[in-house]
């Protein structure tokens, strides 16, 4: 199953492209995306060309900060159908998980998750395709939606504690500090927003219990056929994506996260001929070169997060993997650059 976004999140594509001097049409059909397409918002898009459509535009306009400027344009009215339910939950952190619960509705490359530590919360967030790699212009456009959505529910109340960014910081962090307005991390474990869990909790001024669960009722129904359409592998394989630096991608913890019994997990998996383990190789597999192109990362540093207790573990693994120590494949690679 290809993944899919609603056309909603290229709305502003026009504007931006324009504002910067590119031919929209000329990049969206190099991208494999109709033009008519984006005027129907129930129409779905694969991910992939999406993404190839955010990089190639960053590339052929000199802009670093493409997906930020796109994302600096959104309001929660262009969540559609979905804004009428998070306009109406009590607190941040109830519109939160409700974007959690429905963001295959929104774009199924998507995984969010919030995790608490200590007072403070890290609001996750990754972007996921089956066949692009990482993608900066994805991920900045996902932070910066994220952000602004949370200012908008609390009507500008909102003072996260920080931004984070897995890739490096562009020549010039001015646009990154006008929108988020905050401290900013860039080569950081994880992707995200940093807030106090006070932050998370606070009350929305528009909240509505019954407009909410009128809104819900009428949601469940376009999440139901989500659902089933949905690649059941590539929903888990985004779970690990995103538990794995944190240390929780074990199967009952994705199974918790999905809402089914372990035994349940791995019947599905054996159906689809394959198991949690091979998954969590296949995620490794793409989540080490992240971390081994950052030379900020120790090779121990590397080998925590991708889950080994042992730096020696990792080592033996990576060799098996790819032929090469990871310390001789950063040599090799970094001396490139």
């Amino acid at each position: 199953m290809v993944p899919l976004a609603h056309t909603a999140v290229l709305k502003n594509y026009f504007d931006v492209s324009q504002r910067l001097d590119l031919n929209p049409y000329q990049l969206l059909s190099s991208a494999g995306i109709y033009p008519a397409l984006l005027n129907d918002y129930k129409q779905r898009i694969p991910v992939d060309k999406a993404i190839c459509l955010l990089e190639q535009s960053a590339l052929t306009s000199g802009c670093e900060t493409f997906g930020l400027h796109m994302a600096e344009q959104r309001q929660i009215a262009d969540f559609g159908e979905l804004s009428l339910l998070l306009s109406y939950q009590h607190t941040l952190r109830d519109a939160l998980q409700t974007i959690v619960r429905y963001r295959n509705i929104i774009n199924n490359a998507l995984e969010m998750c919030l995790e608490e530590v200590g007072n403070t919360v890290i609001i996750r967030i990754e972007v996921i395709s089956e066949f692009s790699g990482y993608s900066r212009q994805a991920i900045e456009l996902a932070l910066g939606i994220t952000h602004r959505f949370c200012a908008a529910l609390l009507s500008q109340k909102w003072h996260p504690l920080s931004v984070h960014f897995s890739h490096n910081a562009p020549q010039d962090i001015a646009v990154h500090q006008r929108i988020f307005g905050c401290p900013l991390e860039f080569g950081s474990e994880f992707n995200g927003i940093v807030c106090t869990i006070a932050e998370l909790d606070k009350t929305n001024p528009q909240a509505n219990t019954a407009m909410a669960g009128h809104a819900q009722r009428y949601l469940d129904i376009d999440l139901l056929q989500t659902e089933n359409e949905s690649s059941i592998i590539f929903d888990i394989r985004k779970s690990i994506y995103l538990l794995l630096p944190m240390g929780r991608a074990t199967i009952a913890q994705v199974a918790h996260t999905h809402g089914v019994h372990v035994r349940t997990l791995q019947r599905r998996l054996e159906a689809s001929k394959t198991s949690f383990s091979t998954l969590v190789n296949d995620v490794r597999r793409v989540l080490v070169f992240r971390y081994l192109k950052n030379p900020n990362y120790s090779l121990g540093q590397v080998s925590d997060i991708l889950g080994y207790s042992m730096p020696s573990s990792f080592t033996r693994w990576f060799i098996c993997q790819f032929g090469m120590s990871p310390m001789a494949w950063r040599n090799n690679n970094l001396s490139l650059h």
